[in-house]
């Protein structure tokens, strides 16, 4: 199955020559009262009639918005072959991507959960329906991803995670978790982290989810711990786990393979609104 899997996705990476449109642009929050930088990623493939449909894709700890097309820079041309728009926007350094409640300015939950899609959307010709987003991202970014995408599942219709830091108990007193939650008592850091939220998920009602971890990765244990969660809590989801690291050869490879669960997921969204 793995390698049959392995040849439908090379086939379609190979389908496409062009190259994507990068655009920069600076996307102004209300909640933080302040802009940030975002890469869009524009196919130069035709467009859909219904508009692009769009991954959000999100960076790690210290990282920022031009991570992935710096890193990994055939992702350009992943936007043409997967015929997906990849939105890159910027989390700050350490923002976890939380609505922090010491720090209003860092709302990066409302930033990117509302105010960066309806941004998109207003600029773009997407497909501006829930139908048509999905939001993973790497490390910092898996949490986010994860966290993102079941906060505000009324704007994603599928979320993932590559190498998440899906339990923030796992980075206390580290990678500034505490800073930004502020209060480290065990009720705060359920509140924000995707292990203790999933327990309250509606499994009839969850976003497509994939998420995956390299087996030599220090995350690996949370992540392998989480899907055993979703297993015994009957939650629907994709789980991968294969030999790789924290680092950007494991994300750069785990990036086709969820950019084709997602471009699989928009089709059926699609078949199923029309």
């Amino acid at each position: 199955m793995y390698r049959l899997f392995t040849f439908l996705l090379t086939i379609v990476i190979s389908i496409s020559t062009k190259a994507a449109i990068i655009d920069t642009v600076s996307i102004y929050s209300a909640a933080m009262r302040k802009s940030a930088k975002c890469v869009v990623i524009i196919p130069e493939a035709d467009r859909p009639e219904e508009g692009w449909p769009v991954v959000y894709l999100l960076h790690g700890y210290s990282g920022d918005a031009t991570n992935w097309i710096t890193k990994v820079p055939v992702i350009a041309q992943y936007a043409d072959d997967f015929k997906v728009m990849i939105v890159c926007p910027d989390g700050d350094y350490s923002s976890w991507y939380i609505d922090s409640p010491v720090d209003s300015t860092m709302r990066y939950a409302t930033y990117i959960g509302r105010e960066v899609p309806h941004y998109i959307d207003g600029t773009y010709p997407t497909l501006a329906q829930k139908e048509g987003r999905a939001i993973t991202g790497l490390s910092m970014g898996g949490h986010g991803g994860l966290y993102l995408g079941l906060k505000y599942s009324d704007m994603f219709s599928a979320c993932g995670s590559m190498s998440g830091g899906v339990d923030l108990f796992c980075c206390t007193n580290r990678f500034d978790v505490d800073k930004r939650i502020g209060d480290t008592t065990v009720a705060s850091f359920q509140k924000y982290s995707v292990a203790s939220i999933v327990e309250k998920l509606d499994p009839a009602n969850a976003p497509r989810i994939i998420f995956d971890c390299g087996t030599e990765d220090f995350f690996y244990d949370i992540n392998a711990k989480l899907h055993q969660k979703m297993v015994s809590l009957k939650i629907p989801h994709e789980y991968i786990e294969r030999p790789g690291k924290h680092d950007w050869e494991y994300w750069g490879n785990a990036l086709q393979y969820q950019l084709l669960f997602f471009t699989n997921h928009f089709k059926q969204q699609l078949a199923s609104i029309n």
